[in-house]
């Protein structure tokens, strides 16, 4: 791909720390700390301490930072939502209308993972500082500082086992219901999920960034990330990040600040084998499934990136590579921002219809790579005597195999349409709030489909997320039948074709199958109950 790079040109002006004059004609001056920077870093800002933070940014800049909610929490705390941009106000009209292209920026999704939630309080006090002036003629930032806000009320001083700090505790993994966030991008059990997909209905953003923090194996990068995983993506929107758009920031970052990046992975100690990708030692990455917040956006033809600091650097380093990471990746959004949003344009654009795509994957063995390993010790937490790894600078590379992107392990052809009985409500309920289109029909149809046989269905043993994951095996058969008035037809020819098939299809394993939404249907049934058609509609 051919790509024009515009000149990124990064100016640091510090405020000054006299002159009463100088302060009374500058709106941002005396722009508050964040809590971790009051403290030292001993501590990480609480809800409270946020939502005090973004409305003094507001009240100085009310014509750039505009305050409103992403929705509410099971313990019904709102979740802020900072707009911000050359916009009138917080609205998805207003957003729309500008033209510009719309980044959001969610942290705090794991309130034990804190460092995202400062970072992105201090990138956006400098906005308000005319730090980064030139992001905003391209650019609207949609800003979750604190998206599990139970989670990070949930305070602890033992949530991080190992973790460097900050020794004042932080929050829980876990929402208010004690179910993960990062765990519930499809199956939308949460408020927090289906408030985050209300957002991509009503503001559909371009690119999304979701913050964390790694705490698998000693390496010596500061930050490691992830395009969307799923082979089922777009292959021009994830190779573009994963090629382009993160390799250029990891070059920057390094230039600049000096901190080492990469993909996001880990090497385990005792060799595994992960999903067919053979037991070895290599550099892993985690999942493909879109229950993943990045995975889940690349399926819905946006450009997801996954930013994980490690864990066992200090926080405040924790912090400063996350806020460097943000800076860069920001900047190459505002010299891209026009091609950013041609490239969702035209993958919205694209026809599935006949392809095969993916519906479960496995790793797949790429070519040696050089991985940047390094080394701990051990020290005792000051208030609990517990354990924490600190990072020592350390480096020595260790050549091993790439398992950081996954490859198809079972395919499915795209059909014109699914039809979906009307007396499955979960699954239709799920289908609108994901924003998947859909018509009923209005007269009975006879239609040429396709049913699935079922030959074999089992559940998993274990509970996961409340759920006994469910698994199916058999085959299409063709077939001819009257479809009821009220059945839900989902035509394919349409931007979420992709998700839309993660989720209907039998053989998905992140579908509404899996998480036991169709379980009712399928006690004693000879045939799974959404059917399709490649008949012209």
């Amino acid at each position: 791909m051919s790509l024009r790079i515009r000149s990124i040109v990064l100016t640091v002006s510090l405020l000054p720390l006299g002159a009463a004059v100088a302060q009374r004609a500058n709106p941002a001056a005396d722009l508050p700390q964040t809590r971790a920077e009051r403290t030292q870093y001993r501590e990480t800002s609480r809800y409270d301490d946020v939502r005090a933070f973004l409305d003094v940014l507001a009240r100085r800049d009310p014509r750039r930072v505009h305050l409103t909610q992403l929705g509410y929490t099971s313990e019904t705390r709102a979740i802020p939502l900072a707009v911000v941009g050359a916009v009138a106000d917080a609205t998805p009209e207003a957003v729309r209308r500008s033209g510009r292209t719309v980044v959001y920026i969610q942290a705090n999704i794991h309130a034990g993972e804190v460092e995202g939630k400062e970072a992105v309080l201090v990138l956006l006090r400098e906005i308000v500082q005319r730090r980064h002036e030139s992001w905003l003629d391209s650019l609207v930032l949609l800003v979750v500082p604190v998206y599990n806000a139970d989670g990070t009320e949930h305070v602890s001083l033992t949530a991080r086992p190992f973790q460097n700090g900050p020794v004042g505790g932080t929050g829980q993994r876990a929402n208010g219901q004690n179910l993960d966030l990062n765990r519930d991008h499809t199956k939308l059990e949460s408020p927090e999920a289906r408030a985050q997909a209300e957002l991509w209905r009503r503001y559909d953003p371009h690119v999304a960034i979701d913050l964390h923090t790694t705490d698998g194996s000693v390496h010596a990068y500061l930050l490691t990330y992830a395009e969307p995983l799923h082979p089922a993506t777009d292959p021009a929107l994830q190779r573009f990040v994963r090629e382009t758009w993160l390799p250029w920031v990891a070059g920057a970052v390094k230039a600049q600040d000096g901190f080492d990046l990469f993909c996001y992975g880990n090497t385990p100690e005792e060799p595994v084998d992960r999903g067919g990708g053979g037991a070895e030692r290599g550099w892993y990455t985690f999942d493909h499934r879109p229950r993943f917040s990045e995975n889940y956006w690349g399926l819905r033809n946006r450009l997801g990136i996954l930013l994980e600091t490690y864990s066992y650097a200090s926080f405040e380093d924790r912090v400063r590579a996350m806020h460097a990471t943000l800076v860069q990746t920001l900047a190459f959004a505002w010299a891209h921002a026009g091609e950013l949003r041609a490239m969702t344009a035209a993958a919205d654009a694209r026809s599935v219809v006949g392809d095969s795509l993916a519906v479960r994957a496995r790793l797949r063995r790429g070519d040696s790579i050089d991985i940047l390993l390094g080394a701990v010790t051990e020290t005792r937490h000051p208030y609990t005597g517990q354990r924490m790894l600190v990072r020592e600078d350390e480096r020595r590379v260790e050549r091993m195999p790439d398992y950081t992107t996954f490859e198809g392990a079972e395919w499915a052809r795209v059909p014109r349409a699914y039809f979906v009985p009307a007396g499955l409500g979960a699954a239709l309920e799920r289908l609108a709030v994901h924003g998947i289109q859909v018509r009923r029909l209005a007269a009975p149809l006879v239609v040429a489909l396709e049913r699935f046989r079922i030959d074999s269905t089992w559940t998993s043993p274990r509970v996961f997320q409340g759920h006994n994951e469910r698994t199916l095996r058999g085959a299409w058969e063709s077939a001819t039948d009257t479809l009821p008035v009220g059945t839900v037809v989902v035509d394919l020819t349409q931007p979420l074709a992709r998700l839309a098939v993660i989720l209907l299809d039998p053989r998905s394993d992140d579908g509404f199958l899996d998480w036991n939404l169709l379980d009712d249907a399928l006690a004693g049934a000879r045939y799974y109950p959404v059917t399709r058609t490649s008949s012209p509609l």
